[in-house]
């Protein structure tokens, strides 16, 4: 067994591990979110920032919990990258579960667009992490504004297409380089931990690109700060 294929076994095994830790912090401890959504944003968020989402969410995750507020008090208040990284993580999760799906379908039905699977999972990536990442930002987003369903899904896509568009263009560039440049040729797929461990340096790539597009949106009043 190759070096890369046991730092990809360590490095997802630890990021399930963070996803474990924070939905038993969550569900088992009684740490319910406010927001209900980001019960799923944040175990999400640790599949590819591991330990770093746990730190996050002990930081500003527990503190939005009504457990945590009866025991402490109001919740501080928090400097405005902490709400940028928020927001840029309720945008990952979206792209996350798409990507996840969408590859593995991908790769299972064995699909390819002009004799490669990349190409399919750009298409396959991007459509069903964009609906996912609306879904997910009307869930945030209506209840704040008092939005019904109608006029919440549209300020969803407003708010979300941008910052999703913006978190893939990370994403992809990354994949290109997988692709073209680090493995060329090899059997790389989504059968493979190795697969999933770069994936999740492109999500973090993606995380980052992000992040302009969503100071941006939220200084507009786009999209909430969270």
């Amino acid at each position: 067994m190759s070096a890369l294929v046991v730092v990809s076994w360590i490095a997802v095994a630890v990021a399930a591990a963070s996803a474990v830790w924070i939905l038993v912090d969550i569900y088992a401890r009684g740490h319910r979110q406010r927001m209900g959504i980001m019960e799923a944003v944040w175990p999400i968020s640790a599949l590819y920032f591991g330990p770093v989402a746990v730190w996050g969410y002990r930081a500003w995750g527990r503190p939005m919990s009504d457990r945590w507020q009866k025991e402490h008090g109001d919740p501080p208040e928090r400097p405005f990258w902490t709400k940028v990284a928020v927001g840029v993580s309720h945008c990952g999760a979206g792209c996350t579960v798409g990507d996840i799906i969408a590859e593995t379908a991908i790769f299972l039905f064995g699909v390819e667009i002009a004799g490669r699977a990349l190409w399919a999972e750009y298409a396959g990536d991007y459509i069903l992490a964009l609906a996912l990442g609306v879904v997910f930002q009307y869930f945030a987003l209506a209840p704040m504004r008092g939005l019904g369903p109608g006029r919440g899904l549209v300020e969803a896509l407003k708010a979300d297409f941008l910052s999703l568009t913006a978190f893939e263009v990370g994403l992809f560039g990354w994949m290109a380089l997988m692709s073209f440049v680090f493995l060329p040729g090899s059997p790389l797929h989504p059968g493979s931990p190795v697969y999933w461990f770069l994936m999740q340096i492109g999500m973090v790539i993606g995380f980052f690109t992000a992040w302009p597009m969503n100071i941006w949106l939220i200084r507009r009043g786009i999209k909430e700060a969270m």
